[in-house]
C-alpha cells in the first residue's frame, strides 16, 4: 500500500494533522483525580495515563497491541571511515534481531511488545551525501512507505528504533540542518569512534551541508538529501501513527533525528510521541530540547535499535495499571470530607 504517492502528498499531509480526543482526556484527568492517592502524586505515570487516553480516544487507555519496529538501512558515508564497525554489520545485526539474539529481543519480550524488523535495500546503501543526495525521490518515498506501512492496522502504541551503520553521522547533518548550530554541536562517538573518527564525522557533516544547504527547501528534501532508508521509514511511521492517532514512542538520539526535518518545520507533529529516554549521545539532549520532548528515563544507554524505548514502554504499562486497577475514593469507600 502506497500512503504518500508523491512528495507532495508527504508534505501535505502535515497540514491537517488529528489532535486528541479532548472528551476521553477530560475523562482520564477526571477519573485521576478520583483515585485512591492525593493528587498529582504519581507524578509522570499519571501524564502518561492521560497522554495515552487522549491518543487512543478511550477513559482507561490498553496496551494490548504494543509494537517495536526496527528500521535498517546501509549508508554510502560509511566508506569516508565514519563509524567503528564496517557496513556488513548492519545486515549481522538484523539477522541477529531475526534469530531473538539481541538487546531488543530480549527488552521485547520483558516489555510485552511484538517485535518486526523491516530491512531496507542493505544491499544497496544510500549515496555518500557528500557528493550527491542520499536518495533519489523515488527511494526516498519508497523508505516513507514502508514505515507508513508498520501502523496501518493502528497498534496501541508503536515502539521505533533503528539499525544502520554509519547513521549517526547522517543523523547529525539532519540536526544540523534542522536546528542550525555546528557539526560538532551534534556529531558523537556514535558505535565508539576514537578521536580521527570523529573528526571525519564531523568533516562529512560540513561537507553535505555545504552540499545541500541551499536545496533543503523542505523536510522531505532534508531527509532524502542526507537521510537513509531507515531514518525516512522512522519519519513516515511518526506521520501514518499520526494520522491514525497511534501514540509513538521515540527510542535515542538517531530515531529523534529522522524526524527533526519536519519538526523543525512543523513543532505539532510530535504532539502524539513520547520520547522513551536520552541517551549518553552528546547530541541527544540538544535534540529533545529543540523538539519539546521530555524524556521518561536516562539510563546512560546507546545502543540504539529501540532499547531505550523498549525500557520505557515499562513505564506506559505501569501508568495504565495504576490508571485501570486503583480504586476510586467511593469504591474504596475511603472519605476525604
Amino acid at each position: 500500500m502506497t500512503f504518500f504517492p508523491t512528495a507532495g502528498a508527504f508534505l501535505s499531509s502535515l497540514s491537517a494533522l488529528p489532535q486528541p480526543d479532548e472528551a476521553a482526556r477530560s475523562a482520564a484527568v477526571a477519573r485521576q483525580g478520583q483515585l485512591t492517592k492525593p493528587p498529582g502524586s504519581l507524578g509522570r505515570l499519571e501524564e502518561i495515563a492521560v497522554f495515552m487516553a487522549g491518543w487512543q480516544g478511550h477513559e482507561r487507555p490498553r496496551l494490548d497491541r504494543g509494537r517495536v519496529v526496527i528500521f535498517a538501512g546501509n549508508h554510502g558515508i560509511v566508506d569516508r571511515g565514519v563509524s567503528a564497525f564496517p557496513a556488513s554489520v548492519t545486515a549481522q545485526m538484523v539477522a541477529n534481531f531475526e534469530h531473538g539474539g539481541a538487546a531488543i529481543n530480549a527488552l521485547s519480550r520483558a516489555a510485552g511488545l511484538d517485535l518486526r524488523v523491516v530491512p531496507l535495500d542493505l544491499d544497496r546503501p544510500t549515496i555518500d551525501f557528500t557528493v550527491a543526495p542520499s536518495m533519489s525521490e523515488e527511494e526516498c518515498l519508497a523508505a516513507i512507505n514502508a514505515g507508513a506501512a508498520v501502523v496501518a492496522d493502528a497498534p496501541d502504541l508503536i515502539v521505533l528504533g533503528e539499525m544502520g551503520i554509519g547513521n549517526s553521522t547522517s543523523a547529525a547533518a539532519l540536526c544540523l540542518a534542522s536546528f542550525d548550530g555546528s557539526a560538532r554541536d551534534w556529531v558523537g562517538p556514535g558505535t565508539g569512534v576514537d578521536d580521527d573518527g570523529m573528526a571525519r564525522k564531523i568533516a562529512t557533516v560540513e561537507a553535505g551541508l555545504a552540499l545541500h544547504r541551499d536545496a533543503l527547501s523542505t523536510p522531505f528534501e532534508t531527509l532524502r538529501r542526507l537521510g537513509g532508508r531507515e531514518l525516512a521509514a522512522i519519519a513516515g511511521a511518526v506521520i501514518a501513527a499520526r494520522l491514525a492517532g497511534v501514540p509513538v514512542m521515540l527510542d535515542g538520539f538517531i530515531c529523534c533525528a529522522a524526524v527533526s526535518p519536519i519538526a523543525a518545520a512543523c513543532p505539532d507533529i510530535l504532539a502524539h510521541c513520547l520520547a522513551g529516554h536520552v541517551s549518553a549521545e552528546p547530541g541527544h539532549a540538544r535534540l529533545l530540547r529543540a523538539l519539546d520532548l521530555d524524556p521518561l528515563l536516562s539510563l546512560g544507554m546507546r545502543l540504539g535499535e529501540g532499547s531505550g524505548a523498549a525500557v520505557a514502554t515499562l513505564l506506559v504499562r505501569a501508568a495504565l495499571a495504576t490508571h485501570d486497577e486503583m480504586a476510586t475514593f467511593a469504591e474504596a469507600g475511603v472519605s476525604v470530607a
